[in-house]
């Protein structure tokens, strides 16, 4: 072992110590990239090597869609839209036993699809479905996880800044990814859908009381909602039928979201305030992250790391005549363990320096792994005994803790079984890029 894989090796355990030692990702992953490198090449190759990078990578015109596209969700979280998703959801499907449960997960794919963030899609929906479920009796349990469990749509539905990052750093187009966790995307819902309508068959109780709406009264639900719906269209298609770029994208939608919420009477002077400041905050956090992301790449990259662990696993699986899918999934179970610790973005950037390298020498495509990798972080978000969203909605709606570990394993079931669909068939990922003339 040479000294520079020593030196990296360390790096790595440091920044598990900083990260537990609950020092923000971002400013552990440069504290030590800093000192790693100025051990292996010197002080003045530190300086001459890192100190560009904040600006040189910040300043790439394809980073301007991050915080629009963040500015677009924190616009809906606080200007009520997600309500109104949920309200005509809940009047579509409140007849069916589990219904309210079901629209939740239904709001909560719409939601995403526009807001792009797990937790506050998770966040916004539990707090206008929860007490509606609660009224109507449902099962604690199954109201609570049914909203943990479709905010992690948030994260695959574009616009996803998950998959902006990932595409970024790993330098792959931005609209494939954003094509190929469409279809993902709506069947991890119907997945969801279906974890229900089989509890409420086995457990009808848990299922709460119908809810007798008119047709007029669904009708009327509707009518907030349809700006809503068309941004998204107009949004998606200008940005496939080459109308806008990802950045332009994110332009308009963010714009429109306010003119719609303008229209509604939605828009005030406090609630203005509060998603300026929420979109400050994110960004500030998300780029932090990101320029972290690039000082630890290029740590790992010169301490030989990458390169070595790529090659050996390689031959290993060569030498073992070991199937490619084992180390996938090897990598996954890894995924998995890692996401009870960091948060979603965290993960994608702290790891991709030395994942990457290891998919691409296995063969498998770019996209397809990216789409897989953000799935299983989703996972990782609601399964205990950690699992981010399931704190949030239990600080956030009063729902016990143990209440939601009950309730959370059916769910943990459907995304073990949807995960695996997309290990089988990665045409469920590519199909639509492919559709689109994207690849």
């Amino acid at each position: 072992m040479t000294f520079n894989m020593l030196v990296g090796i360390t790096g790595c355990v440091l920044i598990l110590v900083f990260i537990f030692a609950r020092v923000w990702v971002g400013p552990a992953m440069m504290i030590v990239s800093l000192i790693g490198l100025t051990l292996m090449k010197g002080w003045k190759y530190t300086m001459g090597t890192l100190a560009p990078v904040p600006y040189s990578e910040m300043a790439n015109y394809t980073w301007a869609c991050l915080p629009l596209f963040i500015l677009m969700g924190c616009a809906l979280s606080l200007t009520g839209i997600g309500g109104d998703l949920y309200a005509f959801a809940r009047n579509a499907l409140g007849k069916i036993r589990g219904g309210l449960a079901m629209a939740t997960v239904c709001a909560c794919a719409v939601f995403a699809a526009i807001c792009g963030d797990s937790v506050a899609t998770a966040v916004t929906m539990g707090k206008v479905s929860l007490p509606e479920m609660k009224r109507y009796h449902y099962d604690e349990g199954l109201a609570a996880c049914s909203v943990v469990s479709g905010g992690t749509i948030g994260i695959m539905i574009p616009p996803s800044v998950s998959f902006i990052m990932y595409a970024m750093i790993t330098e792959q187009s931005v609209g494939r990814l954003f094509a190929a966790g469409m279809l993902p995307g709506i069947t991890q819902a119907l997945f969801y859908v279906i974890t229900i309508t089989v509890i409420c068959k086995f457990r009808p109780k848990y299922g709460g009381e119908k809810v007798e709406v008119t047709r007029k009264e669904t009708v009327r639900s509707f009518l907030p909602v349809w700006p809503v719906i068309l941004l998204f269209v107009l949004m998606m298609g200008g940005l496939y039928g080459g109308f806008f770029t990802p950045v332009e994208a994110g332009a308009f939608g963010a714009f429109f979201t306010f003119v719609i919420a303008f229209i509604l009477r939605r828009l005030r002077k406090e609630n203005f305030n509060a998603i300026l400041k929420d979109t400050v905050q994110s960004t500030g956090m998300v780029l932090f992250l990101i320029v972290g992301a690039y000082f630890f790449t290029r740590f790992i990259t010169l301490s030989g790391i990458t390169t070595s662990l790529t090659k050996s696993l390689l031959a290993w699986q060569a030498a073992n005549e070991i199937p490619r899918i084992v180390i996938v999934l090897i990598i996954l179970g890894f995924y998995f363990i890692t996401g009870f610790f960091l948060d979603a973005l965290a993960c994608v950037l702290l790891t991709l320096g030395i994942v990457f390298p290891i998919i691409t020498g296995l063969g498998y495509d770019p996209i397809w792994w990216g789409v897989l990798m953000v799935r299983m972080l989703e996972t990782s978000l609601i399964t205990p005994p950690f699992g981010l969203n399931l704190f949030c909605i239990s600080r956030s709606c009063g729902v016990p803790i143990g209440t939601m570990y009950r309730g959370i394993f059916p769910f943990i079931v459907a995304d073990a079984m949807h995960i695996a669909l997309l290990i089988v068939l990665p045409d469920l990922s590519l199909w639509l890029p492919r559709l689109m003339g994207l690849m």
